[in-house]
């Protein structure tokens, strides 16, 4: 019997660091049980490059990472979601398009490291920081049994990942 791969949509605003953070990180520990995709409510057209340095370093997938709209996952042939998470507190707050299959979500507020202003190595730790964090958040949401937990339950569960604010929490 084949397991179902379940998809889930990170959003942010900008789609240009924390989302797509998210999309490689679950993409490379999901194994197969899950495809993550990211998008943004006003993509910058451009993904912050480094995002795309500290992901190489860790040996992530960085192939295909690209800012875009979430109107592409409203779209009829958008890939049927089943988890929408906001990883931004700007894109948690706006009005969402319709999901087809009406996914399940969660908010997992993050700081922007690309609003992160200073010199090299300033903005450098903060896209290392919101990687840690997500990094922690995603191997959380990846053991879940998901299958197992009810609609309440696994809720209460995305919740609770989303309520983490450290990366020793």
């Amino acid at each position: 019997m084949t397991e179902h791969v379940l998809n889930l949509l990170f959003l942010c605003t900008g789609n240009s660091a924390r989302s797509i953070l998210a999309e490689s990180i679950l993409n490379h520990v999901g194994k197969g049980r899950f495809r993550a995709y990211s998008a943004g409510s006003h993509p910058n057209g451009a993904v912050n490059p480094f995002v795309l340095d500290l992901l190489k370093q860790q040996g992530l997938p960085t192939e295909g990472l690209r800012s875009k709209s979430w109107d592409e996952f409203a779209a009829p042939d958008a890939p049927k979601l089943d988890f929408v998470f906001t990883v931004c507190d700007n894109a948690a707050g706006e009005v969402c398009p319709v999901w087809p299959g009406q996914p399940m979500t969660a908010h997992w507020g993050i700081e922007d490291p690309a609003a992160a202003e200073g010199d090299e190595s300033t903005k450098r730790h903060a896209v290392s920081m919101a990687f840690r964090l997500l990094n922690r958040r995603i191997a959380l949401f990846s053991s879940l049994p998901i299958g197992k937990l009810d609609a309440l339950s696994l809720q209460n569960e995305l919740n609770t990942i989303g309520d983490l604010r450290k990366t020793g929490d």
